[in-house]
């Protein structure tokens, strides 16, 4: 009874977020050779490097900062961050999690880290699961954990949230050992309806966060928002994922998805016979469709 409870409560925030809002060369010999010997030593200095980023990762010898955020199988890159790195990741994943209880364990972040550490190993991606602010989730759990979603409150706090995820993937890029070259933003629940404000509205690429793909999953809505809002701006693609069985869900899922392929912004729609929630599922297919 808790676990629906917490569900509908998640469900009913993402719903009033959505109606509260209507209210990212030398010239000879000598000289040429000189010039092959430098390339050489930079290309071995390259490959060196690359070759130490491989073996922190492969060895699993990351740093990990203790913080009760993070469940098993996810590193503290900060204490209100959790990551994970597979070797090689070239690509990071930015997850907004849904309502969670301050609390050391929860089914709530059990299940969205749990998505996140699989998913995200199976594409070969890192990613870092940041906590959102207590203070501002929906009645009845005003003091979870949660995003933003009401105009005010966006206004607020955005900008001091993407900052702090620009400080986050700046200190992974340390620890990988060289910037990623691609970064996408996901969520599910009331993540998803932050990160549909945050898409619709171009915030991450004003703020200096720059996002080349999105994903709203169980969750999402325009918000009183239509096409003309992203008029001009560079079209990213765009996952959207719900559930069946997720009836409050699905119609401003649909709505976010029409509102981004109005204007011929790459959109997938995805629906799975699932309740609300996060799941692998949704995050396997934005990274293949991502990728496309």
């Amino acid at each position: 009874m808790l676990f629906l409870l917490v569900t509908m409560i998640g469900c009913r925030s993402g719903a009033g977020a959505s109606a509260g809002a209507r209210a990212d060369a030398g010239a000879d010999a000598d000289v040429q050779g000189d010039a092959h010997a430098e390339g050489d030593a930079k290309a071995d200095a390259d490959a060196k490097a690359d070759a130490d980023a491989s073996t922190r990762t492969s060895t699993r010898e990351l740093p990990s900062v203790a913080t009760e955020w993070c469940t098993e199988g996810m590193l503290g890159l900060d204490e209100d961050v959790c990551y994970v790195m597979p070797v090689g990741a070239t690509r990071l994943l930015v997850y907004l999690h849904g309502i969670v209880p301050p609390l050391k364990d929860s089914v709530q972040k059990q299940t969205v880290q749990g998505a996140v550490i699989k998913a995200a190993t199976r594409a070969g991606a890192a990613a870092i699961v940041p906590r959102g602010r207590r203070g501002i989730g929906p009645d009845g759990a005003r003091d979870w954990w949660a995003w933003p979603t009401s105009p005010a409150t966006h206004a607020q706090l955005v900008r001091e949230i993407v900052a702090r995820w620009v400080v986050m993937k700046k200190k992974l890029e340390t620890i990988a050992g060289k910037p990623f070259e691609k970064t996408y933003l996901a969520g599910s629940s009331n993540g998803a309806y932050f990160l549909s404000a945050l898409a619709l509205r171009g915030d991450c690429d004003e703020l200096g966060f720059p996002i080349d793909g999105y994903g709203a999953m169980s969750g999402g809505a325009p918000g009183g928002r239509g096409a003309d809002a992203l008029k001009g701006r560079t079209s990213h693609p765009v996952y959207v994922g719900f559930g069946t069985y997720d009836a409050e869900t699905k119609t401003g899922a649909r709505a976010l998805a029409a509102v981004f392929g109005a204007v011929h912004w790459p959109v997938r729609i995805a629906e799975h016979p699932f309740g609300h929630g996060a799941r692998e599922v949704y995050l396997d297919e934005a990274f293949t469709f991502w990728a496309e």
